[in-house]
């Protein structure tokens, strides 16, 4: 597990969110929640990334690599949170979230600037779990076909 990796692609997929995030809120679209959906291009791209370098480094351990998935999207999601803390505050705070959808906090309602952040952690923590558990799935596949090709080409004949 390479900490850098896993930083450099956190870091990939904070600044795809919140470009992501900036366009939406500059065209008006933020009320259209199923555009967040769009989010989980950005954790599968960079959680595959990291995954990718770990088994071409040829770290092959299962769980090793989804802790490795896992964190790179949980580092995207501490500096996505950090982020909107700061911009919320910044466009006027707990007026600024009642802009935003009902559903888009978990007990609905007029949120606070804190349970708007719960509702993001937990949010943001399961789809890191979800997006890791099935990228590894897909690569331990890819991974146990190209083992059993280097076992059969390195076989004595």
């Amino acid at each position: 597990m390479k900490t850098s990796r896993i930083l450099i692609n956190g870091l990939i997929i904070y600044i795809g969110i919140a470009a992501f995030f900036l366009v939406m809120e500059a065209a008006g679209l933020k009320d259209q929640i199923y555009l967040r959906l769009v989010n989980f291009i950005f954790v599968i791209y960079g959680v595959n990334r990291t995954i990718k370098g770990n088994f071409k480094d040829r770290l092959n351990g299962y769980f090793a690599n989804l802790v490795s998935g896992i964190a790179t999207a949980l580092t995207s999601l501490v500096l996505g949170i950090i982020s909107f803390v700061i911009y919320a505050e910044y466009r006027g705070g707990n007026e600024y979230l009642q802009s935003f959808p009902r559903s888009y906090v978990l007990g609905g309602g007029e949120p606070e600037i804190s349970e708007f952040i719960i509702g993001l952690a937990l949010e943001g923590a399961a789809a890191s779990v979800i997006v890791s558990f099935t990228l590894m799935q897909f690569w331990k596949d890819k991974v146990e076909k190209i083992n059993e090709v280097d076992d059969i080409a390195h076989r004595p004949h």
